[in-house]
């Protein structure tokens, strides 16, 4: 798959997949500033309960220090401080959430319509090389049709016994300053066809591709602060988690909250878990192995033209596409060492074994298939736990987590659960559940017991 082919049309999917991305924070704001409203009026009403019943009754009841109506009293101020601590709540889910994400928000519409007008341009820049293109083709093929007219008409007049010098000479004259017109024209359409060719290349190989890395890399920092407002809620507000948890797709993957100060990860997600190393590593790796293919297939695409243009000087110079082809190789030798570099870490990841990806001398990828792919990957999960290991403690889920990516396990609020690997600074732990199923789950979710 390449993008000149392949790819190039996907500019309707990315723009309703960003859009589709930003309407979910939307409709998450909505969510907790509904969910503001409701505890505010939930507050005021148990403000004005309390206020109802607390100074009710006759002065002696009110003066008993030592009564069952002194116990309701007390009663009442406790109800009185929990209204506080709901209105809190409300105040810090909107300063910390609401006020946060909505700004948030607005920096990534502004920033993806201004990706979209860069898109669209380019778009229609490529549009109007392409309609001048046909516009120079046709007006070539309507000047070539009027020479052979004139010269088949020269060649008639010059056979026609009757005909005159004079006639003979005009009609010469004619077909020839026709011809002329073509040959201009001619060139004129190998020029606009070069110039296309060129605005081509540089729409579907450079443009398109960075237009869609932006974008991603937009999404991917919506999902990363997404997952940092989802887990500002304070211990008590954890509770309400899972009515939100299947709205909000990757936070399980993010183990937790995002701070974007911190330093970024390692290059060879080194902080991951083993499975989660893994997981990440081959997806890199694939991804630079389609981006080497297709920069293999540009390369021989120029190659392809630089000798069209040999054999036919007159629709372009051959050295002209020098810079590119000079680029295009540089693109390739880095690629190829990049995909090394990943290789080696997988293959450390897996205890040092081969990579599924190998390059031949001729620089093309052999992918195995995703059946075989998923074979390995998930044999070498297995075995990771075929050994028998002793628990090193035990837990109890205090919240439920549906474990939906690899590695992961799902675990169900008051389980039991045996921990065989501790949390190792990354937020998450490997358990044991009572069916023998193993996996990671995020520390947050548990609590240890003795």
């Amino acid at each position: 798959m390449v993008w000149g082919t392949d790819l190039w049309d996907q500019y309707d999917v990315i723009d309703k997949h960003t859009q589709s991305g930003l309407d979910l924070v939307e409709r998450y704001i909505k969510f907790v500033k509904e969910r503001t409203e409701i505890e505010q009026n939930y507050a005021k009403q148990l403000r004005s309960l309390t206020k109802k019943y607390y100074r009710r009754g006759s002065k002696e009841e009110q003066e008993c220090r030592y009564s069952n109506h002194a116990s309701f009293q007390d009663i009442l101020n406790e109800l009185n401080d929990y209204a506080g601590q709901r209105e809190l709540i409300a105040e810090n889910m909107m300063t910390g959430i609401c006020v946060e994400l909505t700004k948030f928000l607005q920096d990534l519409k502004q920033e993806r319509k201004s990706h979209l007008s860069d898109a669209k341009k380019a778009q229609q820049t490529l549009e109007s090389s392409f309609k001048h293109l046909e516009s120079t083709k046709k007006r070539f093929a309507k000047e070539w049709a009027e020479a052979e007219k004139a010269t088949q008409q020269a060649d008639k007049t010059e056979s026609d016994p009757n005909a005159t010098k004079p006639d003979v000479e005009k009609a010469r004259q004619h077909a020839h300053a026709r011809t002329h017109t073509a040959e201009e024209c001619r060139n004129d359409y190998a020029a606009e066809l070069q110039k296309y060719n060129k605005e081509q290349n540089l729409f579907y190989y450079i443009e398109i591709p960075q237009f869609f890395n932006k974008l991603q890399e937009m999404d991917e920092r919506r999902i990363r602060r997404l997952a940092g407002g989802y887990c500002q809620f304070s211990d008590i507000e954890k509770k309400v988690l899972p009515i939100i948890s299947k709205c909000l797709e990757g936070i399980s993957a993010a183990g937790g909250k995002v701070d974007e100060k911190q330093p970024p990860p390692a290059e060879d997600f080194s902080h991951l878990p083993p499975e989660q190393r893994k997981k990440k590593l081959q997806a890199k790796i694939d991804d630079i192995a389609k981006e080497l293919q297709k920069t293999q297939d540009q390369s021989d695409a120029l190659e392809k033209m630089r000798g069209v243009y040999e054999q036919n000087p007159q629709l372009g110079d051959p050295s002209s596409l020098e810079p590119q082809i000079s680029e295009t190789s540089q693109n390739i030798g880095r690629l190829r060492g990049e995909l090394t570099k990943y290789e080696t870490w997988l293959s450390e990841a897996m205890g040092g074994e081969e990579s599924v990806h190998t390059i031949n001398n001729d620089a093309q990828i052999s992918v195995l298939s995703e059946q075989l792919e998923s074979q390995h990957l998930y044999s070498e999960f297995d075995d990771e736990f075929d050994d028998v290991q002793t628990p090193i403690g035990q837990c109890k889920a205090i919240y439920t987590f549906e474990g939906n990516s690899e590695g992961t396990i799902s675990i169900t609020e008051g389980e039991q659960l045996s921990v065989m690997e501790d949390d190792k600074g990354d937020g998450w732990m490997r358990v044991l559940k009572a069916n023998g199923e193993e996996g990671y789950i995020p520390s947050s979710y548990v609590k240890l017991v003795s």
